[in-house]
């Protein structure tokens, strides 16, 4: 069993997220994430979170789980960050799960990731991806705020976090030039080498530019 895409619920969460989303800042962000996570049907959804960061990503993570019928989980450093998390999204009319500590304290507790979301701003965020215990059916990563160019060591830093004795594989990884920059990387069910064959066509529409862009997957 892998996962299943489904441009229907992609096209509902985008447009979901874009209508939720219009006065926050790194909306676009939020959009792509939100159209990925359930145009591929994620069950469990996980992002890092810490004081003072945006919230429209964790909207479109919360409007994917309600497409879906999956969890979404944040996890949080620390206390002022949980009250400062529950609080603003709270006001948005979305309560998604939090847990509170660093990525060896909370990852144990979270088995069976499909759909993971990290910032690179947050230090330990190597190690959350390490640690990420994913599901046997594969699974979606995404690394936010990487930079304004592709990185030609994408690959080998998809590589180094999965480590050589991870049962998934690396598939393939690509660059969106969203917001401040989303690496994304698919990964194998466990014990399979190819997730899909071919390429996948995403659009997105800047909200400020109103540019259309067709990112391939």
């Amino acid at each position: 069993m892998k996962l299943a895409w489904s441009a229907e619920r992609a096209s509902k969460a985008y447009i979901h997220t874009v209508q939720s989303c219009q006065n926050f800042h790194e909306s676009g962000v939020a959009e792509m994430i939100s159209a990925m996570a359930a145009g591929w049907n994620t069950k469990l959804i996980a992002e890092t979170w810490s004081q003072g960061g945006v919230i429209s990503t964790s909207m479109g993570l919360s409007i994917a789980k309600h497409y879906t019928g999956g969890r979404h989980v944040c996890i949080v450093p620390d206390e002022r960050s949980r009250s400062e998390y529950s609080s603003r999204m709270i006001e948005t009319g979305m309560s998604p799960e939090i847990m509170v500590g660093e990525a060896d304290e909370v990852m144990n507790d979270l088995v069976g990731i499909d759909f993971l979301v990290v910032d690179s701003r947050r230090k330990d965020y190597h190690r959350v991806l390490r640690l990420a215990k994913l599901s046997n059916k594969g699974a979606v990563l995404v690394c936010k705020n990487v930079s304004s160019k592709p990185d030609s060591s994408s690959s080998f830093m998809w590589r180094s976090v999965l480590g050589q004795g991870s049962s998934h594989k690396l598939v393939r990884s690509v660059f969106l030039p969203v917001g401040k920059g989303i690496e994304m990387a698919h990964v194998s069910p466990t014990g399979v080498n190819n997730l899909v064959k071919g390429k996948r066509w995403v659009r997105h529409v800047d909200q400020r530019s109103g540019d259309v862009h067709f990112i391939r997957t």
